[in-house]
């Protein structure tokens, strides 16, 4: 649930998710296991529940599926779960992901490791703008390819620096998703001054202005709350 303002949560939200869930990925599925142990473990570890609901994150592991993503990039591991999801219903996608904090770095690269995906999911752990940095010149340099899919959700004041360095090592017809930019509406909430909510109009309005990036923002409900992404296709 949103913190920011939980007087617009539904509780419909969350049951259209768990009903929807269960009829399009129930748990017969293969990787219905180490998903669920990826959040308990990811609970027992004392990390918070930022996590991207099933149903989002199912829906990023189908557009790398549709789009024949082979490289995929994220900003902000958390516990591993949304990596795990990309990497477990996509077997051609290797993925790299990027997390600050040491003790989520840790958990998600048990929880990868537990998955049996260690061979596709790069977790990297260091301050993000210096990792992207790093990335950057050896994609350029051509040791790494270009990624065809980037999800950031990470600190939301960086949100414009990781996008720009994401378009970076895109390929053509890429796609980067940011998380998190709606926050209960309040993204229009013009008078607050909020550090993230800066960080959030920054990536929407200069997304819209920046050359060879068509972009729309969604926003979405569901067991996560209000909220909503912003979807840019790198041209």
């Amino acid at each position: 649930m949103s913190h920011w303002d939980n007087n617009s949560w539904n509780p419909r939200w969350e049951a259209v998710d768990t009903y929807a869930m269960s009829q399009g990925h129930p748990d017969t599925r293969p990787n219905t296991q180490m998903l669920q142990d990826t959040i308990s473990a990811s609970d027992r570890a004392g990390l918070p529940s930022y996590a991207l609901s099933a149903a989002q994150a199912k829906f990023l592991s189908l557009h790398c599926r549709t789009a024949n993503v082979t490289h995929a990039l994220e900003i902000g591991t958390l516990g591993g779960y949304s990596a795990i999801w990309m990497a477990s219903q996509n077997p051609q996608l290797y993925l790299t992901t990027v997390e600050y904090d040491r003790h989520h770095y840790n958990t998600a690269k048990i929880n990868v490791e537990r998955s049996g995906l260690a061979d596709r999911v790069e977790v990297i752990h260091g301050a993000a703008l210096d990792i992207l940095s790093n990335l950057r010149g050896e994609v350029q340099s051509g040791r790494r390819p270009r990624f065809g899919f980037t999800f950031i959700d990470a600190d939301k004041v960086n949100n414009w620096k990781y996008f720009q360095m994401a378009k970076d090592m895109s390929k053509p017809n890429s796609v980067i998703c940011v998380d998190n930019v709606v926050r209960d509406g309040h993204l229009v909430s013009f008078g607050d001054d909020d550090s993230y909510l800066r960080g959030c109009r920054e990536v929407v309005e200069k997304a819209g202005k920046e050359p060879g990036v068509d972009s729309v923002l969604l926003q979405t409900v569901g067991e996560k709350g209000y909220d909503g992404w912003l979807w840019a296709v790198i041209i």
